[in-house]
């Protein structure tokens, strides 16, 4: 059954008015009236909706029923991502959602090629945050991951969190799924740095301010790899996977 994002409230028996592109997509899907479809709001569960009528650049629906499912871990893990080059964000954005990130955080770290302010960086944040609403839709979670405003790498490992963090990098020198296995499960935040990694100094502020240091394993893992592949370990170890 198709699903699509709906931010707003929905209830049972409710007439909706859907968006333009929920819209589009369903006349991509050539789906009719009387077809159902599934919609969320991001705040859990989802609905049932029947298609009532479609038009060239519009459709309603009626919501029949609702459902509780979740499909959340149940332990919350962020991933804090310093920017990569060109459109690496938009595919660890979008695969992040799909392995459970509950929150993910941009970070500007030293090396960091990209820089965003003003304009541009709220276009992006919009750009990701769309990412965010498609990846929920095609894998199934009724709930959207928190995305934060981009951040200074500085102030932002300055500021107090509840959650263990755990720094990413090839200086660690205990292995993530090591230290998961005498770990019960748990919220975490995990620090990824851009191409060439955090700096040094970056590294041991991070550890200075409490974060763990642990290694990925004896190989250098991209950017792009390292966040998504540690989120994948963490679940395969914690019996997510």
């Amino acid at each position: 059954m198709p699903r699509f994002f709906f931010p707003q409230a929905l209830s049972i028996g409710s007439a909706l008015t859907l968006s333009d592109q929920i819209a589009h997509h369903i006349q991509v899907l050539r789906l009719q009236p009387g077809d159902a479809i599934t919609l969320f709001n991001g705040q859990g569960g989802e609905y049932v909706a029947t298609l009532s009528a479609i038009e060239k650049k519009r459709a309603h629906a009626e919501v029949k029923t609702f459902s509780p499912r979740e499909a959340e871990l149940p332990y919350g893990l962020t991933l804090a991502q310093a920017l990569p080059e060109g459109s690496k964000m938009d595919w660890i954005v979008e695969k992040a959602v799909e392995l459970g990130a509950t929150a993910l955080q941009p970070l500007a770290a030293q090396r960091c090629v990209v820089r965003l302010s003003g304009e541009r960086a709220e276009k992006k944040q919009a750009h990701w945050q769309g990412i965010i609403h498609a990846a929920a839709e095609q894998c199934g979670r009724n709930r959207l991951p928190h995305l934060g405003e981009l951040a200074d790498f500085r102030r932002w490992i300055g500021q107090s969190d509840l959650h263990r963090r755990i720094l990413l990098s090839p200086r660690g020198e205990a292995p993530l799924s090591g230290w998961a296995r005498h770990h019960p499960p748990q919220a975490v935040t995990l620090m990824v740095g851009p191409e060439g990694g955090f700096t040094e100094e970056e590294e041991d502020l991070a550890c200075a301010q409490g974060a763990l240091m642990l290694t990925m394993g004896s190989r250098v893992l991209r950017t792009e790899t390292a966040g998504l592949a540690a989120l994948a370990a963490l679940n395969a170890v914690w019996g997510e996977l």
